[in-house]
């Protein structure tokens, strides 16, 4: 369905029942964007001068849409026709008291009394719903003014709007990176001033809010904004700590924050998989614990790799990542210097086989990282690594057409195994299975049956001996 007529048929309805109906926040402010003209959108908020649930209830029977959920203390109910999510809210506001981590929610009479109480005033309008469509634009707060101003600022004091409900603190950094918007004087201190109030807001709402940034254009303009009022070291100091360059003499490093970010914003065209974003944000967290100054080397970093795989597990359960999800982003930083270096040592076929095995289907994302990580502006050096990564590409697909490796294993299996060994079932046959897979990893064996076989029959009186 079309935004326009949809719009029509929820003006029809909130006249039959006869109460007012709203769209509002961010589908208004990308009308406005858009130069008064209705913005393509996977979401519509609605506010409901009556009951948001009693009023969806009705639109879903309505317009027949599907997947409808009910928050009934929150009065709010959301429900999908075609692409297109709608969620129904009776007018209201909203507020955490000193140590609850559950907004109270208050229901009001009015549309500008609901809208007062929104983050920031350019998310603090409304349109109104004709049987034409829309009509004028409801802004009591000067929304449209701080569009053209291209700012972020509060509809109320913002010690109140950020006391209220404190994930408004990183939602002003992620509209200000979102929009290349600047953050209002006032509304920038009561950040600095109330980054402390984040401890009443659950870490799965703060997640929520970061995985957003993720989805930008440029996560970093976001970021920035975060590490720049000091939220993201309230949040993640295990990115902050990678920020700043150390000198011994003429010796430098370079500034580990800065390249994070870039890797990150050079992952955006790559990949939309937000946990490959997620990972190309965090591959190199263990740098900050493992540098070191060495007189003949300079500054290392050795095995940031395995420290920042470490350090992401208590990371990941903080920010509440799931454990799919963790173990996925894990691997991604235990492994993401292995290409280069297989690239600097040179691209033996036992190297790429091990890296094919031991990535598996996460290979391609692994050679995403890859790409995103070179952020040398030595032109010789980039078109080495771009070179190189061409290279690896290629080898990586002789191998698997050679070998077949997607699926490795072991050709012969473990109860063929113990026949031809006479073996019970225990740890020696997972010795010989071992010694097959390293034979062919090594290029000893093709991973063929036959080959397979006969490397068993030839190594077994060693290795039972």
């Amino acid at each position: 369905m079309k935004i326009e007529q949809l719009l029509k048929k929820i003006h029809a309805l909130s006249a039959k029942a006869k109460t007012p109906v709203y769209p509002v926040g961010g589908f208004v402010r990308d009308y406005i964007l858009a130069g008064n003209a209705l913005p393509e959108t996977k979401d519509i908020d609605f506010v409901v001068l009556g009951s948001g649930v009693a009023f969806a209830r009705t639109a879903i029977d309505t317009l027949k849409g599907e997947d409808f959920v009910a928050f009934e203390e929150f009065d709010t109910a959301r429900f999908r026709i075609d692409d297109i999510v709608i969620e129904c809210a009776g007018a209201r506001s909203e507020n955490y008291q000193e140590a609850s981590r559950k907004p109270h929610v208050t229901a009001v009479a009015t549309l500008e009394e609901d809208l007062k109480r929104r983050d920031f005033t350019i998310n603090a309008m409304a349109l109104e719903l004709t049987a034409k469509g829309v009509g004028a634009i409801i802004d009591p707060r000067g929304g449209q003014k701080d569009l053209t101003r291209r700012i972020i600022r509060t509809p109320l004091a913002p010690e109140e709007t950020f006391s209220d409900d404190p994930l408004r603190i990183i939602r002003a950094c992620r509209f200000a990176g979102r929009f290349n918007f600047a953050i209002e004087e006032h509304t920038k201190t009561a950040i600095t001033k109330n980054i402390e109030r984040l401890s009443v807001v659950s870490w799965e709402r703060i997640k929520e809010e970061l995985d957003k940034m993720l989805t930008h254009e440029k996560p970093s303009s976001a970021l920035i904004q975060l590490y720049a009022m000091s939220v993201l070291e309230y949040i993640a100091p295990e990115l902050t700590a990678l920020d700043g360059v150390e000198y011994v003499g003429d010796k430098g490093h370079k500034n580990q924050f800065t390249h994070t970010l870039q890797v990150l914003d050079q992952m955006i065209p790559l990949s939309d998989k937000l946990n490959l974003r997620w990972a190309a944000f965090l591959h190199d967290i263990g740098k900050a614990p493992t540098k070191r100054f060495d007189k003949k080397l300079g500054w290392t970093f050795h095995a940031h790799d395995f420290v920042g795989q470490k350090m992401f597990g208590v990371m990941g359960r903080r920010l509440r990542f799931d454990t799919h999800s963790i173990k996925y982003i894990q691997k991604l930083i235990r492994w993401h210097l292995r290409p280069i270096a297989l690239c600097d040592e040179g691209i033996s076929d036992s190297a790429v086989r091990r890296l094919i095995v031991n990535m598996g289907d996460d290979l391609e994302d692994l050679l995403k990282l890859y790409r995103a990580d070179i952020t040398t502006k030595n032109p010789r050096k980039l078109a080495q690594r771009a070179e190189d990564y061409e290279r690896l590409l290629e080898r990586i697909e002789e191998v698997r057409e050679t070998d077949r490796l997607r699926a490795f294993q072991s050709p012969v299996r473990g109860e063929e195994i113990m026949q031809l060994c006479g073996l019970k079932p225990g740890k020696d046959v997972g010795t010989f299975k071992t010694a097959i897979e390293e034979a062919i990893l090594e290029g000893i064996i093709p991973n063929e049956y036959e080959a397979a076989k006969a490397y068993l029959l030839k190594i077994k009186g060693s290795i039972l001996k």
